[in-house]
């Protein structure tokens, strides 16, 4: 379907790749992976003819179409969300554009011949519209929304409403909708909290075409690729497999290539002292002639770098008191939007604590709140004995100096340390050589999260804070971090979608949803099968251990107790939601049998005997006009009605949370 042969890039001198040749199939997934600055985005520029390669072509089937999701994403207009996805399809869109021009020049009263042909025009467009798609458009953009973790109440914003990691997805959802033959994504899981990521893996398991993604993620090109090409010193390896597969072939075959090298080069010493014991003499001349031109024409095996593995042991921080940090009845808002109402949380010395749960739910306000950089309305924030906090965001990138070089950077917080300590340091976080001396403001952006990381963990501090680490990693150096943590001596809570290392790092997870907490022990495997378990409903705040969480309850006179409470509080609320829950009942009937008629009234349009009798079309246009209306106003009644059920949901929920402290 797709073939690449032959490509090369470069700029200036710096070569990106050269000679890259590989065919994509229909149902490919490939991931092209390699370090930050390998060419990856280029090469995909140039498969989708935004770039021209220096050498070589692509070719395609014709007909082929190519959707390319980018990592820089802008609003390009103020149109709804909603709207704006599901007409993502220009032929759909220009398609409902012509459609609604003729309705209303048939409403208006066209006369004669001319009403004659604007019917049948009419019925040909609604016959083309439907065989594209366009009555469905809406209910799979909506479908596709909420599964990249959409709410219901953002279809009617218009994108310049969202930031810039919700129109990454807002885009992304676009590019599904349009379901090119093949899908070029860049970063496609950056913006995206781990249920949407779940989501979307699954989405493009069953994805009819092929798929080519950049990603940091390993987890998710585990779950998603069947095939790696990797771009190393500006060549390419192809593999058939997944990315940990392709990691354990790559091992052996470095193992193999340093075997060679190793052969060779005691070949090497062998042929230089005869030559060099031989030189002055005239009657080997000849042979050293001979064996100093193998030398010359003999092709070095070349090592390639492999991953390296954190070889410095960091500072031990300062012991801690045992209690790390309490929060104690905060009240946190952001104007009307109570976020956290009475909240309750400890963490001990020895957590590693990952915050979970689907974006906007709360967590980097909770972070922010621990590291104490946000000010809250009630409540207490109170550390423990000796503790000593630091605090990582991405706007922390912003704060080095770009008149620094890396090197000073560091001693800007680590005076006192040998320069050849700091060297380590740097060379421990993949800064070698002359690359220490590399100013701050040509840094790349995964070079300056390494350089704030490094500062972080160099000083003393015993209870590290991290919003989104991994953003700008590549994948040597999210394991290179992993590495750090792992070694790290102090307390730990961090933010990821990254779920390697959740899985390395982790050992206490809190799923935070809706404002509520569940702070669960155990590692993040654990906290899958106690989510396989229990379901979806989590809500209050408790703290359990993973084995009583799956499967294992008291049966003291407390929990009896308990119950009744819980009862009781359940009888109350299902008393005062009755009345809601009938009338969304009511619309929701109302609606079924609104859309039904909806539709039968779209199927007269793609009927042409239905555009004979001129009367009868104006009519059945204007009762898809009414249509159309009446369930758009029960729409947003169903939606006021729900927000006020959830509201009674919550209250009750957290009635209930607090008998169980």
């Amino acid at each position: 379907m797709l073939s690449i042969s032959d490509i090369s890039k470069s700029y200036g001198d710096q070569t990106l790749f050269s000679a890259v040749t590989f065919n994509v199939g229909a149902r490919d997934r490939i991931a092209i992976i390699g370090p930050n600055g390998s060419g990856k985005t280029t090469l995909f520029g140039i498969i989708a003819g935004n770039v021209l390669p220096d050498s070589g072509s692509v070719n395609m089937q014709r007909e082929t179409t190519i959707g390319y999701l980018e990592q820089e994403i802008s609003p390009s207009s103020e149109r709804q969300l909603l709207d704006d996805v599901a007409n993502a399809s220009t032929r759909i869109s220009k398609l409902a554009h012509k459609i609604q021009v003729l309705q209303e020049e048939l409403a208006g009263g066209a006369d004669g011949e001319s009403s004659k042909e604007l019917l049948h025009e009419l019925g040909e467009l609604q016959h083309s519209f439907e065989f594209a798609g366009g009555y469905s458009a809406e209910h799979e953009a909506k479908a596709v929304l909420s599964g990249l973790g959409f709410a219901e109440s953002d279809f009617h914003r218009p994108l310049t409403d969202f930031s810039g990691g919700w129109l990454m997805r807002a885009a992304l959802a676009k590019l599904l909708l349009l379901s090119p033959d093949v899908l070029l994504l860049d970063e496609p899981t950056n913006h995206l909290d781990l249920e949407s990521c779940i989501w979307f893996e699954r989405y493009l398991g069953s994805y009819r075409g092929a798929v080519l993604v950049v990603s940091h993620d390993r987890a998710f090109l585990n779950r998603v690729v069947s095939k790696v090409l990797a771009i190393e010193q500006g060549k390419c390896i192809f593999h058939r497999g997944n990315y940990d597969s392709f990691v354990i072939a790559r091992k052996k075959e470095i193992e193999v290539t340093e075997a060679t090298a190793k052969r060779q080069n005691l070949k090497i010493k062998k042929e230089m002292r005869f030559i060099e014991r031989f030189r002055a003499k005239n009657t080997k001349a000849t042979q050293v002639q001979s064996r100093m031109k193998q030398l010359t024409k003999m092709e070095r095996v070349v090592i390639p770098r492999a991953t390296r593995k954190m070889q410095f042991s960091f500072p031990e921080p300062v012991r801690s008191g045992e209690r790390v940090i309490t929060l104690n009845h905060i009240l946190k808002s952001y104007d009307a939007n109570v976020v956290y109402r009475d909240l309750n949380l400890v963490l001990n010395r020895g957590d590693r604590v990952a915050l979970v749960g689907p974006n906007g739910a709360g967590k980097t306000t909770l972070l922010k709140i621990l590291a104490g950089v946000l000010p809250f309305e009630k409540g207490e924030r109170k550390l423990g004995h000796n503790v000593i906090t630091a605090y990582y965001a991405q706007y922390q990138l912003e704060l080095l100096d770009p008149t620094n070089n890396i090197l000073t950077e560091l001693q800007s917080v680590a005076p006192d340390e040998p320069e050849q300590k700091l060297r380590g340091i740097l060379g421990a976080f993949l800064f070698s050589g002359d690359d220490i001396y590399k100013k701050i403001s040509v840094l790349s952006g995964g070079e300056k999260s390494r350089l704030v990381l490094t500062k972080m963990l160099i000083q003393s501090a015993n209870f590290l804070l991290m919003d989104e680490p991994t953003n700008h990693l590549d994948i040597a150096s999210r394991e290179i971090l992993a590495d750090a943590l792992e070694a790290y001596r102090g307390s730990l809570c961090f933010i990821t979608h990254d779920r390697t290392l959740i899985r390395q790092i982790a050992n206490k997870i809190i799923e935070i949803r809706d404002g509520n907490m569940q702070v669960l022990t155990g590692n993040y495997d654990d906290y899958l099968s106690w989510k396989e378990s229990l379901g979806q409903g989590v809500s209050g705040i408790s703290e359990v251990p993973m084995s009583l969480a799956i499967g294992k309850s008291a049966t003291n006179n407390r929990l009896r107790q308990r119950k009744l409470i819980e009862g009781e509080l359940r009888n109350k609320y299902y008393r005062e939601s009755a009345p809601t829950k009938k009338r969304i009942a009511e619309i929701e009937a109302e609606l079924s049998e609104l859309e039904t008629q909806f539709r039968e009234v779209e199927s007269l349009f793609s009927n042409e005997e239905h555009y004979g009798h001129s009367a009868q079309v104006i009519a059945t246009i204007e009762k898809h006009r009414r249509l159309k209306e009446s369930i758009n106003s029960l729409t947003e009644e169903w939606e006021r009605l729900s927000i006020e059920l959830e509201r009674m949901k919550r209250e009750f929920e957290k009635a209930k949370s607090t008998t169980e402290t």
